[in-house]
């Protein structure tokens, strides 16, 4: 599932590439992807797009929003005025656009589109007023702090290293389950927890608060750290994620734990990374480092 720095990827393309456009039509294919009513946005003017943990909304001129989460496979498309010379379709894009997997369309003013495309159909995109997003949206009222990755557009709860740090201290469960409890901390999935314990050099298995004071804020920091570096790199497309002008993101070339079972650690230089399942997700952590 595309996480913080994938998210926050769209989010600046799309920023980029639909606030000012006008939504002239939404063409809906497969209504189990949309909530709404069509009205409510048709003829509006985009004015911002926001992200919310691994959300996104999109807030219009009429003080109506549209929310999306892209869920594991979910893709947003742009095509348009605003960008003149895309680069060749990802093929992680199947079907291409407006093809069997493309289940919902925005059609812009200039002649612009929005494709939302979704393999698996997990993913979900609702209209609301824009006042009561937090209050008729389970998954946004429910989400935790928000690790600050540009501090001239901090979130309005931010994740501090205080506030790090009360989360772990009651909890006992495992840490690297707590990086990814949306209801604690909002954004980080498999690839940064992975990543962020590994330079912390953190066992994933260490109950959260036993983790000492140099601990928790070397965790918080290396936590910011990859998630910035996931950003820089446009995220990762391991899977199915690529940005809306259809490219791929490259932070699986540059992860720095996820995904290298059985390559020497980089900080030790005398274990192997090792794998296991932890909450059913892969885990990869070095022996020797992370004890």
């Amino acid at each position: 599932m595309p996480e913080l720095p994938e998210v926050e990827t769209i989010r600046l393309q799309l920023e980029k590439y639909i606030v000012g456009h006008k939504i002239k039509d939404v063409d809906v294919r497969y209504g189990k992807n949309f909530e709404g009513d069509v009205k409510n946005v048709a003829g509006v003017k985009i004015i911002a797009v926001r992200r919310f943990g691994k959300a996104l909304v999109i807030d219009l001129s009429n003080n109506y929003a549209i929310a999306i989460h892209v869920k594991m496979t979910g893709q947003l498309l742009y095509r348009g005025p605003n960008l003149r010379n895309p680069a060749v379709l990802s093929k992680k894009v199947i079907g291409g656009l407006e093809g069997k997997h493309t289940h919902i369309i925005f059609y812009l003013d200039k002649n612009g589109k929005l494709y939302y495309n979704d393999i698996r159909k997990f993913g979900w995109i609702k209209i609301f007023i824009s006042s009561e997003l937090k209050i008729k949206s389970d998954f946004l009222r429910k989400l935790g702090f928000e690790p600050v990755v540009d501090e001239n557009n901090p979130p309005k709860n931010p994740l501090t290293p205080g506030k790090f740090s009360e989360i772990l201290s009651h909890t006992k469960r495992a840490i690297k389950i707590v990086l990814m409890d949306q209801q604690k901390i909002a954004g980080i999935g498999n690839i940064y927890a992975n990543d962020a314990l590994w330079l912390a050099r953190i066992n994933p298995k260490k109950p959260a608060d036993k983790l000492n004071k140099t601990e928790t804020l070397k965790l918080y920091k290396a936590v910011i750290k990859v998630l910035k570096k996931g950003i820089k790199y446009k995220g990762a497309s391991e899977n199915a994620f690529v940005t809306p002008d259809g490219e791929e993101g490259k932070y699986q070339n540059y992860t720095l734990v996820y995904g290298h079972e059985g390559e020497p650690c980089k900080h030790c230089h005398k274990a192997k990374i090792v794998k296991i399942f932890l909450a059913g997700r892969g885990t990869y952590f070095c022996p020797v480092c992370q004890r």
